[in-house]
């Protein structure tokens, strides 16, 4: 029998989990074992799984789990170099020459652990079967109004956290928008078209700002791109890989520019292809913004687990995307599965 092991997640403001109650009903309705660790900071509570079915396990007790079960998380694992022989289903950040993902890949070699990295799972046409994109957008927009309102205070942003749903969160930064004497800020959101995008500018629009909104055609050149400088917030909203034009180059750092703060919502500054090579490390919920330029002054927002700040909503809606895949783990050998372990073969066997 096909044994999923939904494990607590173990980083810092992360609340959110890949499989709902009613998900996990439908999978042991199909014959699939799930096990659901108990966690003191899940969003969704317990009681929905013990309601489904589920069996239990202890709060990170997922490396003692049968060598057959697959484990499901979202975020990383411990840092601890320990080898991985358990299959894995999670965000690794792995593949795109993150120079973090080299140890990690390590760890499933030594360990004969194998990852299917939830951003490598895709249909046929090489689509993602599920994205968090829409509410990392959002929030990554909500951080980045939040990093510029500072700014007309003098200040950069300070510590971010968890809001119990959408609407608290617009009223928070709606508050702290009409606080200020300044007009709403203009925004250009490249990947526009996307679903990070579409969340972004659903969040930039309902706060009153003005924005123009990017794609593909208008990048197709490859840069310069002055018009990103000619607006008051930037939001990256594509995810690096080869090709990905620079938008934002180190020597706009020095130039003349309206632009003052930057969501780098797809957030791999340590990618070989990060398109605003301006900041070289991840920010934090606790300090958000990374000034990397004064007169005028320049704030990088790149927290890489955004949709946390909206944990209910985004667990729910990733979850209902994910569901159908789920339900193939008993046929690992085929469709999207196998297209996953492709990937991890191809990127861990020069290691």
């Amino acid at each position: 029998m096909t044994h999923l092991w939904i494990r607590a997640e173990q980083r810092p403001n992360e609340e959110r989990v890949g499989l709902t109650p009613d998900g996990a009903k439908a999978l042991i309705e199909k014959g699939i074992r799930v096990t659901v660790e108990e966690s003191s900071v899940r969003a969704i509570g317990i009681e929905g799984y013990k309601a489904a079915g589920c069996e239990f396990a202890a709060e990170n007790s997922w490396p003692e789990a049968p060598k057959d079960a697959i484990i499901f998380g979202l975020k990383e694992l411990p840092e601890d170099g320990t080898p991985l022989p358990h299959r894995h289903i999670m965000f690794g950040h792995a593949f795109k020459g993150q120079h973090s993902g080299v140890a990690l890949l390590k760890r499933f070699k030594a360990g004969g652990g194998t990852l299917y990295d939830l951003e490598y799972l895709v249909d046929e046409a090489g689509r993602r079967v599920a994205a968090f994109g829409y509410w990392a957008g959002y929030a990554g927009a909500a951080v980045t109004l939040k990093s510029w309102a500072a700014q007309q205070r003098g200040e950069v942003c300070g510590a971010v956290g968890v809001y119990g749903g959408k609407e608290a969160l617009l009223a928070d930064l709606g508050a702290e928008l009409d606080a200020l004497e300044a007009a709403r800020p203009s925004a250009i959101v490249i990947g526009a078209l996307g679903r990070v995008g579409t969340g972004a500018a659903d969040l930039l629009t309902a706060m009153g700002c003005a924005v123009t909104k990017w794609d593909m055609a208008e990048t197709a050149s490859g840069g310069p791109f002055p018009e990103i400088l000619a607006h008051d917030l930037f939001l990256n909203c594509i995810f690096a890989r080869p090709g990905t034009p620079v938008f934002v180059p180190q020597d706009a750092l020095g130039a003349a520019r309206q632009l003052t703060a930057i969501g780098d919502v797809a957030c791999d500054p340590d990618s070989d292809y990060n398109p605003v090579p301006v900041y070289n490390r991840a920010t934090t919920w606790e300090a958000p913004a990374l000034r990397v330029a004064d007169n005028p002054v320049l704030d990088v927002m790149a927290i890489d687990n955004l949709p946390s700040m909206l944990p209910v909503e985004s667990s729910e809606d990733y979850a209902a995307q994910l569901l159908e895949t789920l339900m193939t783990l008993d046929d690992l050998g085929g469709g999207v599965w196998t297209r996953a372990e492709a990937d991890f073969i191809t990127h861990s066997k020069d290691l």
